[in-house]
């Protein structure tokens, strides 16, 4: 069995995966299960007033999760997958802990290869939020991850800056990180 199905089997036992993105390593699961999610919460000691974000797989699986307003969807055809995690209003199928009772839910289409395969072979969509610690510096090696988990993808060291975070609703940067100037030119220009 190799480290990407070996990553789903955890997976769909609600287990925690490291998982290497184009930036930083996250800490997968499972994102329709409410004990999954629980335990992301508990491996990283977040506050539970804190929204998690999610992967998917491509637009098709974002679609399905998530409502668009055409300037999102342009957004998205531009620049996803890559380094973002758009902010979107989440459907009603999406656990209401992932955004807190908002109704955004922040997504992301990783571009790295074995995230892209991961999420190809769960077929569904996972937590995407990196795996470190509350408060502690964003894993850019296996090294760095202090938190929980079941399963572990070592891809050697990654760039170590985040994704930016792109409210695509209220059309505002909430997290400045990789590919920041191109989110910027963007919202400026509409």
């Amino acid at each position: 069995m190799d480290q990407v199905e070996r990553a789903v089997q955890v997976l769909m036992h609600d287990g925690l995966v490291v998982y290497p993105t184009e930036t930083v390593f996250g800490l997968g699961a499972d994102a329709f299960s409410d004990e999954a999610i629980r335990s992301v919460y508990d491996s990283k000691h977040r506050p539970l007033s804190q929204p998690v974000s999610i992967a998917v797989a491509d637009i098709e699986m974002l679609g399905a999760v998530c409502r668009l307003t055409p300037l999102a969807e342009e957004f998205i055809e531009r620049f996803l997958p890559g380094p973002f995690t758009v902010l979107v209003e989440a459907r009603p199928l999406l656990p209401a802990q992932l955004h807190c009772g908002t109704g955004l839910i922040g997504i992301r289409i990783p571009v790295h290869p074995i995230a892209a395969e991961l999420l190809q072979r769960f077929d569904a969509p996972i937590t995407a939020t990196s795996a470190n610690t509350h408060g502690a510096p964003e894993p850019a090696t296996i090294n760095d991850v202090h938190c929980y988990r079941d399963y572990t993808i070592d891809a050697g060291r990654l760039t170590g800056t985040p994704s930016t975070v792109v409210d695509l609703v209220n059309l505002t940067i909430v997290r400045p990180g990789a590919g920041l100037d191109e989110a910027v030119g963007f919202l400026r220009s509409r």
